[in-house]
Protein backbone atom coordinates (compact mmCIF):
# COMPACT_ATOMS: atom_id res chain seq x y z
CA UNK A 1 0.00 0.00 0.00
CA UNK A 2 1.69 2.97 -1.06
CA UNK A 3 1.09 5.91 1.45
CA UNK A 4 4.03 8.04 1.46
CA UNK A 5 2.36 10.94 -0.15
CA UNK A 6 1.41 14.65 1.13
CA UNK A 7 -1.91 14.79 -0.49
CA UNK A 8 -1.50 18.22 -1.38
CA UNK A 9 -4.85 18.26 -3.54
CA UNK A 10 -6.39 17.86 -0.53
CA UNK A 11 -6.31 20.89 0.99
CA UNK A 12 -5.11 20.28 4.47
CA UNK A 13 -2.28 19.94 6.70
CA UNK A 14 -3.01 16.73 7.64
CA UNK A 15 -2.38 13.91 4.83
CA UNK A 16 -5.78 12.60 3.66
CA UNK A 17 -4.66 8.84 4.51
CA UNK A 18 -4.98 10.30 8.32
CA UNK A 19 -8.14 11.96 8.00
CA UNK A 20 -10.92 11.03 10.95
CA UNK A 21 -13.61 8.51 8.81
CA UNK A 22 -16.02 6.37 10.56
CA UNK A 23 -14.16 6.66 13.63
CA UNK A 24 -11.01 5.78 12.24
CA UNK A 25 -8.57 6.93 10.05
CA UNK A 26 -8.66 6.51 6.40
CA UNK A 27 -5.97 4.47 6.00
CA UNK A 28 -7.81 2.18 9.07
CA UNK A 29 -10.29 1.84 6.75
CA UNK A 30 -8.52 1.03 3.56
CA UNK A 31 -6.95 -1.44 5.15
CA UNK A 32 -9.26 -3.00 7.43
CA UNK A 33 -10.64 -6.05 4.87
CA UNK A 34 -6.95 -7.37 3.74
CA UNK A 35 -6.34 -6.97 7.23
CA UNK A 36 -9.90 -9.26 8.09
CA UNK A 37 -8.89 -11.48 4.97
CA UNK A 38 -7.08 -14.75 6.09
CA UNK A 39 -5.80 -15.22 2.93
CA UNK A 40 -3.82 -12.39 3.22
CA UNK A 41 -0.03 -12.98 4.16
CA UNK A 42 1.24 -9.62 4.87
CA UNK A 43 0.47 -6.42 4.27
CA UNK A 44 3.34 -3.48 3.07
CA UNK A 45 2.68 0.14 3.90
CA UNK A 46 5.31 2.53 1.79
CA UNK A 47 5.45 5.66 3.88
CA UNK A 48 7.78 8.79 4.37
CA UNK A 49 10.45 9.14 6.01
CA UNK A 50 8.97 11.69 8.05
CA UNK A 51 5.74 9.84 9.08
CA UNK A 52 5.40 9.25 12.79
CA UNK A 53 1.38 8.93 12.12
CA UNK A 54 1.02 5.20 11.09
CA UNK A 55 3.26 3.83 13.75
CA UNK A 56 0.63 5.61 16.59
CA UNK A 57 -1.99 3.04 14.80
CA UNK A 58 -3.42 -0.15 16.72
CA UNK A 59 -2.97 -2.08 13.60
CA UNK A 60 0.44 -0.72 13.03
CA UNK A 61 1.65 -3.66 15.70
CA UNK A 62 0.41 -6.40 14.15
CA UNK A 63 2.44 -9.28 13.38
CA UNK A 64 1.23 -9.52 9.59
CA UNK A 65 2.06 -5.44 8.97
CA UNK A 66 5.48 -3.93 8.25
CA UNK A 67 6.55 -0.41 6.52
CA UNK A 68 9.45 0.61 4.73
CA UNK A 69 10.50 4.21 3.44
CA UNK A 70 8.09 5.18 0.05
CA UNK A 71 9.27 8.00 -2.36
CA UNK A 72 8.39 10.86 -4.53
CA UNK A 73 6.39 8.94 -6.89
CA UNK A 74 3.72 5.93 -6.44
CA UNK A 75 5.80 4.29 -8.15
CA UNK A 76 8.94 4.22 -6.47
CA UNK A 77 7.24 3.71 -3.17
CA UNK A 78 5.62 0.19 -4.72
CA UNK A 79 8.83 -0.74 -5.69
CA UNK A 80 10.19 -0.12 -2.69
CA UNK A 81 7.25 -2.63 -0.98
CA UNK A 82 7.77 -4.99 -3.37
CA UNK A 83 11.53 -5.11 -3.15
CA UNK A 84 11.21 -5.99 0.83
CA UNK A 85 8.85 -9.00 0.36
CA UNK A 86 11.20 -12.37 0.65
CA UNK A 87 8.58 -14.64 -1.47
CA UNK A 88 8.71 -16.39 -4.47
CA UNK A 89 8.37 -14.39 -8.27
CA UNK A 90 4.96 -16.33 -8.63
CA UNK A 91 3.57 -15.21 -5.73
CA UNK A 92 0.52 -13.20 -6.18
CA UNK A 93 0.61 -9.55 -4.55
CA UNK A 94 -2.41 -6.77 -4.63
CA UNK A 95 -1.62 -3.13 -4.20
CA UNK A 96 -4.20 -1.25 -2.97
CA UNK A 97 -4.51 2.69 -2.34
CA UNK A 98 -4.19 4.01 1.08
CA UNK A 99 -6.99 6.53 0.30
CA UNK A 100 -9.23 3.99 -0.90
CA UNK A 101 -11.78 3.09 2.04
CA UNK A 102 -14.52 1.72 0.75
CA UNK A 103 -13.44 -1.42 -1.39
CA UNK A 104 -15.11 -4.16 -0.48
CA UNK A 105 -14.75 -8.01 0.44
CA UNK A 106 -16.78 -8.93 -2.72
CA UNK A 107 -14.43 -7.16 -5.01
CA UNK A 108 -11.48 -8.32 -3.56
CA UNK A 109 -13.19 -11.84 -3.97
CA UNK A 110 -13.95 -11.16 -8.08
CA UNK A 111 -10.50 -9.63 -8.45
CA UNK A 112 -8.47 -12.68 -6.47
CA UNK A 113 -10.84 -14.72 -8.50
CA UNK A 114 -10.80 -13.53 -12.24
CA UNK A 115 -7.36 -12.40 -12.04
CA UNK A 116 -5.51 -14.92 -9.96
CA UNK A 117 -6.76 -17.63 -12.98
CA UNK A 118 -4.97 -14.86 -15.60
CA UNK A 119 -1.18 -14.98 -16.57
CA UNK A 120 -1.43 -11.09 -17.01
CA UNK A 121 -3.12 -10.46 -13.58
CA UNK A 122 -5.73 -7.64 -13.41
CA UNK A 123 -7.48 -4.84 -12.08
CA UNK A 124 -10.50 -3.89 -10.38
CA UNK A 125 -12.25 -1.10 -13.02
CA UNK A 126 -15.66 0.52 -13.63
CA UNK A 127 -17.05 1.45 -17.39
CA UNK A 128 -16.95 5.14 -18.00
CA UNK A 129 -20.63 6.21 -17.60
CA UNK A 130 -20.10 9.80 -18.02
CA UNK A 131 -19.71 11.69 -21.37
CA UNK A 132 -15.99 12.86 -22.09
CA UNK A 133 -14.83 16.48 -23.62
CA UNK A 134 -11.58 17.14 -25.00
CA UNK A 135 -10.97 20.63 -23.77
CA UNK A 136 -8.97 23.18 -25.50
CA UNK A 137 -8.28 26.79 -23.98
CA UNK A 138 -11.48 26.23 -21.63
CA UNK A 139 -13.48 24.92 -24.73
CA UNK A 140 -15.17 21.67 -25.60
CA UNK A 141 -13.48 21.13 -28.99
CA UNK A 142 -13.97 17.38 -29.42
CA UNK A 143 -16.41 14.39 -27.53
CA UNK A 144 -14.20 11.35 -27.57
CA UNK A 145 -15.89 7.91 -27.84
CA UNK A 146 -16.73 6.58 -24.22
CA UNK A 147 -16.64 2.91 -25.59
CA UNK A 148 -14.21 -0.04 -24.78
CA UNK A 149 -12.98 3.22 -21.54
CA UNK A 150 -12.97 2.28 -18.47
CA UNK A 151 -11.77 3.93 -15.12
CA UNK A 152 -9.09 1.77 -13.20
CA UNK A 153 -9.30 1.30 -9.41
CA UNK A 154 -7.66 -0.92 -6.67
CA UNK A 155 -7.07 -3.15 -5.69
CA UNK A 156 -4.63 -4.46 -8.51
CA UNK A 157 -3.32 -8.12 -8.54
CA UNK A 158 -0.34 -9.09 -10.38
CA UNK A 159 2.57 -12.00 -9.67
CA UNK A 160 5.33 -10.48 -7.93
CA UNK A 161 7.92 -10.80 -9.32
CA UNK A 162 6.65 -9.50 -12.48
CA UNK A 163 5.46 -6.15 -11.48
CA UNK A 164 8.47 -5.84 -9.82
CA UNK A 165 10.04 -5.97 -12.99
CA UNK A 166 7.70 -4.00 -15.14
CA UNK A 167 8.24 -0.96 -12.09
CA UNK A 168 12.22 -1.43 -12.18
CA UNK A 169 12.33 -1.32 -16.25
CA UNK A 170 10.10 2.01 -16.29
CA UNK A 171 12.06 3.50 -13.64
CA UNK A 172 15.73 2.49 -15.54
CA UNK A 173 13.88 4.07 -18.61
CA UNK A 174 12.53 7.59 -16.79
CA UNK A 175 8.78 6.74 -16.98
CA UNK A 176 6.43 6.92 -13.97
CA UNK A 177 3.49 4.96 -14.39
CA UNK A 178 0.47 6.36 -12.91
CA UNK A 179 -0.94 2.90 -11.72
CA UNK A 180 0.57 -0.86 -11.62
CA UNK A 181 -1.01 -1.66 -14.64
CA UNK A 182 0.69 0.65 -17.07
CA UNK A 183 3.92 -0.51 -15.81
CA UNK A 184 3.03 -4.14 -16.81
CA UNK A 185 0.80 -2.59 -20.00
CA UNK A 186 4.48 -1.09 -21.14
CA UNK A 187 5.95 -4.65 -21.11
CA UNK A 188 2.95 -5.53 -23.51
CA UNK A 189 1.02 -7.53 -20.64
CA UNK A 190 -2.12 -7.16 -20.72
CA UNK A 191 -4.34 -7.14 -17.48
CA UNK A 192 -7.47 -8.22 -16.94
CA UNK A 193 -10.40 -5.75 -15.86
CA UNK A 194 -12.24 -6.88 -12.98
CA UNK A 195 -15.97 -4.83 -12.49
CA UNK A 196 -15.93 -3.27 -9.37
CA UNK A 197 -17.95 -0.79 -7.87
CA UNK A 198 -18.54 3.20 -8.34
CA UNK A 199 -18.47 3.67 -4.41
CA UNK A 200 -14.77 2.18 -4.25
CA UNK A 201 -13.89 5.92 -4.58
CA UNK A 202 -10.63 7.79 -4.10
CA UNK A 203 -10.75 10.57 -1.62
CA UNK A 204 -9.22 13.53 -3.42
CA UNK A 205 -11.38 16.50 -1.55
CA UNK A 206 -12.59 17.20 1.43
CA UNK A 207 -16.24 16.21 -0.84
CA UNK A 208 -15.10 13.34 -1.50
CA UNK A 209 -14.40 12.45 2.68
CA UNK A 210 -17.96 12.84 3.25
CA UNK A 211 -19.18 10.54 0.72
CA UNK A 212 -16.83 7.89 1.51
CA UNK A 213 -18.23 8.79 5.59
CA UNK A 214 -22.01 8.11 4.11
CA UNK A 215 -21.23 4.86 2.56
CA UNK A 216 -19.59 3.31 4.99
CA UNK A 217 -22.63 4.20 7.47
CA UNK A 218 -25.12 3.29 5.34
CA UNK A 219 -23.08 0.00 4.73
CA UNK A 220 -23.14 -0.39 8.58
CA UNK A 221 -19.95 -2.75 8.14
CA UNK A 222 -17.52 -1.24 9.79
Amino acid sequence: MPAAGSGQRFGQALPKQYMPLAGRTVIECSLAPFLADPRCDAVVVAVAANDERFARLPLASQARVCTVTGGNQRADSVLAALESIQAGDDEWVLVHDAARPCVTRAEIDALLEVAGSDSDGGLLAVPLADTLKLEVAGRARETPSRESLWRALTPQMFRLGALRSALQAARSAGRSPTDEAQALEWQGRQPRLVAGSSLNLKITTAADLVLAAAILSQRGDR
